[in-house]
């Protein structure tokens, strides 16, 4: 039996583990297959607040861990099979561990960006190629960048990075865009943002010095072509890692977890979300420890009067 468990890591589920293990309540997190998140993926970060001169984004999440265990945060690399909220404790089926029970658990298995599965591009992420224009278009000053997507995000993305690049060239696999019209148009009047439509992405071509552009097949002559660029950024959307749930959690049509307003309860009382599983706008590092906080501090608030265990004895030993 443990107070809480947290499933999931990144900066939100490491920040919850470091304010409830520094309230004693001794959390146990299940990391996952990839412990530390997206963030672990990363080269340097340099939004994040309190380093100056930029931290590599393992180092951040390995300095996070750390502080969470030194507080007592217990941390298991394992995958959550499934859970089962119809009455507390909780049951979390843990692979490898068996069946583990909570009085409280907290979600932040994050949020998975959707890649193409083209040759040259998992690969490459962190080393040209990004899934985050708020994260890496500084990186990119000046050079030349590519979109891949139709949709409102991709929009979104091409005309952010027109503030750092030389040239943005949208590539899309269909003719016409999937954005909403005042996206498009925004899009559309900047001056930097370059178009490649009715095009199938193929191949992400590199050299020994980095990315060297997009291969790709225009789908009326059937021929290849490589459009040149020094930064490829894949903006198909995002999957929230949620399927182990059950649906027993209520989300959006999409799957991302839905919250109380201005909290980060869920439909179930005593399980929290917090980071990108519940956060379809802003999806940036400081945002999710902010709800790893703001789920911590709930949590607390609702063990409080809901405690079905008698913790007296552990405590005490």
């Amino acid at each position: 039996m443990y107070k809480s468990i947290v499933i999931g890591t990144g900066p939100a589920g490491l920040t919850a583990a470091i304010y409830l293990a520094r309230a004693n309540l001794k959390p146990l997190v299940i990391e996952g297959m990839q412990p530390g998140g997206q963030l672990t993926t990363t080269t340097e970060v340099e939004n994040f607040p309190g380093f100056p001169q930029g931290i590599m984004g393992p180092e951040l999440m390995d300095n996070m861990r750390q502080q969470a265990e030194r507080f007592g945060a217990e941390f298991k690399s394992a995958w959550v099979e499934s859970v089962d909220f119809s009455e507390r404790p909780f049951k979390v089926n843990v692979e490898g561990m068996g069946e583990l029970l909570a009085e409280s658990v907290i979600i932040s298995t994050g949020a998975s960006a959707k890649y193409l599965g083209i040759p040259g591009e998992q690969e490459n992420v962190g080393r040209g190629v990004s899934t985050c224009a708020t994260c890496d278009g500084f990186f990119f000053r000046g050079k030349k960048i590519i979109v891949i997507g139709g949709g409102d995000s991709a929009m979104e993305e091409a005309s952010f990075l027109t503030r750092f690049a030389s040239s943005v060239t949208v590539v899309n696999r269909r003719t016409e865009l999937r954005a909403s019209k005042i996206m498009q148009d925004r899009a559309r009047e900047n001056e930097k943002i370059q178009w490649a439509l009715d095009r199938t992405p193929v191949e992400v071509v590199t050299s020994e010095t980095g990315v060297k552009g997009l291969k790709v097949r225009n789908n009326e002559t059937g021929e290849e072509e490589l459009i040149e660029a020094e930064g490829v950024f894949v903006a198909i959307g995002h999957t929230p890692n949620t399927g182990f749930l059950g649906n027993q959690i209520t989300t959006d049509p999409t799957g991302y977890i839905l919250v109380k307003p201005g909290t980060t309860e869920t439909n179930i009382p005593g399980v929290f979300a917090c980071g990108d599983v519940q956060d379809t706008r802003y999806r940036q590092a400081i945002t999710a420890a902010g709800t790893g906080c703001m789920a911590a501090m709930d949590c607390e608030k609702y063990l409080e009067g809901h405690m079905v265990h008698d913790w007296s004895e552990t405590l005490n030993k």
